[in-house]
């Protein structure tokens, strides 16, 4: 029985890792760096809106019972994440100056705004009750390892001695291993939902886990002293 409860323990914790793990960043830098650089200021905004976003959806999850019918479902959320995280994370990549491909950064967001009005026009429902976006999710995820990559090879372009010494590492690292991670769970995410819902909820927390080591990343890089 105890190991049943600490089972539940554990898997609530988990559930609710897309609330709690956004308010260890959160904290730093309300209370211990509240002076950040201007680039961070996407991310710190992206954290806010996370954060609302977050505990609507998990407060749907739990007490879609009490809700009325048409509002039962966060996948809408979810895909109002996948979108708001794109644009401040584009934001944050176009404002750090030590990644100069300038084309490629302002060239992506349009890439994904093309690609989001045709899949939702022809291909998804934004406000499918069922399952969430793995085609936005997907693409997301995808265009956003690309500017993690594009930084990582303007770092070894310019021959930096101590990549790890500046706050914005710190950010692009936590974000490449959340969307490595997350590719192809994103990508076979709708598959598995209609295949095996219980094997999709289980899959669900590799995500949660990699979204906790994404917030750890972030406060660390809040936490680290700026290099510039």
């Amino acid at each position: 029985m105890k190991l049943l409860n600490l089972h539940g323990l554990f898997q609530l914790l988990l559930d609710w890792s897309e609330v709690w793990a956004i308010v260890i960043p959160l904290f730093i830098v309300l209370i211990v760096r509240r002076k950040q650089p201007f680039f961070l200021k996407p991310v710190i905004v992206y954290l806010w809106a996370a954060l609302i976003i977050n505990v609507l959806a998990d407060l749907i999850a739990d007490f879609k019972s009490f809700l009325p019918h048409w509002a039962q479902s966060n996948n809408p959320l979810y895909n109002i994440h996948s979108i708001a995280r794109f644009v401040c994370f584009s934001y944050f990549f176009i404002s750090i100056k030590k990644s100069q491909i300038t084309f490629l950064k302002k060239l992506i967001p349009f890439l994904l705004a093309v690609f989001t009005i045709i899949n939702f026009s022809f291909f998804e429902n934004f406000f499918n009750p069922i399952h969430l976006s793995g085609n936005l999710l997907t693409i997301e995820s995808y265009l956003l390892l690309i500017y993690c990559m594009q930084y990582y090879l303007s770092q070894l372009r310019d021959e930096v001695e101590r990549i790890s010494s500046g706050k914005e590492f710190w950010i692009v690292t936590g974000l490449s291993i959340y969307v490595v991670i997350n590719f192809f769970l994103f990508l076979f995410y709708e598959p598995m939902i209609k295949g095996s819902p219980a094997l999709a909820a289980q899959m669900w927390n590799v995500h949660n886990i990699a979204y906790i080591i994404f917030c750890i990343l972030i406060a660390k890089a809040f936490y680290a002293t700026d290099s510039n």
